[in-house]
């Protein structure tokens, strides 16, 4: 099979969000504050490399707030949000939270308390199961129903078709989502949302990235884990484009069959994913002789968030 590839452009924006980078961020603070171990509830973001690398500076991850984390211990919460009942549970066993859910998240949740405060019936757009739908559904369970395609808004039976309210999750494709809310709208003509699109910025403009890319790429690689909704999008995104794309966690994932006729190559990288896994791929392909290598921006992203109120007060604390 003869390496045909000539060239590789490196979609801008791509990789951490703010949210993430805040999230890596508090759990890296809080084992250099309080010491090993620091339990974290769920992945602190859906990235292998990241968690791996937090582990072995002494991060324990667990699946729930139970037995497994001692009382009083310090717990953080992942970037992606939990529910009014986790921080219940873990006041009960005295734990010491450090909540590092991203402020968009905790948007969506302030919008499910308020409709929900006003008698609507909350549909939100999302995927089963993931861990940002659970925390979010759990804010107001009682009132919201979840949606994933326009067939489940085709089989939505409301209390009050005048009183319905639709929020979303906030990794999605900006296209999809859009179709469910166009259909939410043509079934419940009254429907409200929130004043600002729920779906992340950096998911927004990296979809944006990998769609004007893909058009001048015979493939797309997209670094991230699979359990990542906003990687698995980019993607699906590319694939829309008619472009040939892959999900990968490392350099070491790409098969060269994908390879074989392709002469430009674009690479993308999910919010959670750091810029290392990017270089390391890169670096594949210029071991191999490809020397042509360019960004391909499509706009800047200079969104910064504060890390939690705790970890800025102890760090502040040590100075």
């Amino acid at each position: 099979m003869t390496f045909t590839v000539e060239r590789l452009l490196l979609a801008a924006p791509r990789g951490y969000c703010a949210g993430v980078d805040r999230a890596v961020q508090t759990v890296e603070r809080a084992l250099e504050l309080y010491g090993a171990p620091v339990y974290v509830r769920k992945e602190i973001v859906h990235n292998k490399h990241v968690v791996e690398q937090l582990r072995a500076r002494g991060a324990i991850f667990v699946d729930e707030i139970d037995e497994t984390i001692p009382e009083g211990a310090t717990t953080v919460f992942s970037a992606h949000g939990v529910s009014p009942a986790v921080h219940a549970q873990a006041a009960e066993r005295s734990l010491s939270t450090i909540d590092a859910t991203c402020p968009l998240v905790t948007k969506v949740h302030v919008e499910a308390k308020k409709f929900a405060a006003e008698g609507y019936t909350i549909v939100l757009i999302g995927h089963d199961g993931h861990e940002e739908v659970e925390g979010t559904m759990g804010e107001a369970p009682e009132a919201i129903v979840l949606v994933e395609t326009e067939a489940d808004v085709d089989a939505l039976e409301v209390a009050d078709p005048e009183r319905v309210a639709y929020i979303s999750q906030t990794t999605l494709s900006v296209d999809e989502t859009r179709t469910i809310i166009n259909r939410l709208r043509e079934r419940f003509p009254s429907i409200t949302g929130p004043r600002t699109d729920d779906i992340c910025y950096a998911t927004t403009n990296r979809q944006a990235a990998v769609k004007q890319m893909a058009a001048e790429c015979d493939l797309v690689l997209v670094i991230g884990s699979r359990n990542s909704s906003n990687s698995q999008r980019l993607v699906d995104v590319a694939r829309d484009c008619g472009t040939d794309s892959h999900l990968i966690d490392n350099e070491s994932q790409v098969l060269e069959e994908w390879l074989d006729g392709k002469r430009v190559v674009g690479i993308s990288s999910g919010a959670s994913a750091p810029e290392e896994l990017v270089d390391r791929l890169v670096t594949y392909f210029t071991d191999r002789g490809v020397q042509d290598v360019s960004e391909f921006e499509v706009m800047r992203e200079d969104v910064r968030f504060m890390l939690p109120k705790r970890i800025r007060e102890d760090l502040a604390a040590r100075v």
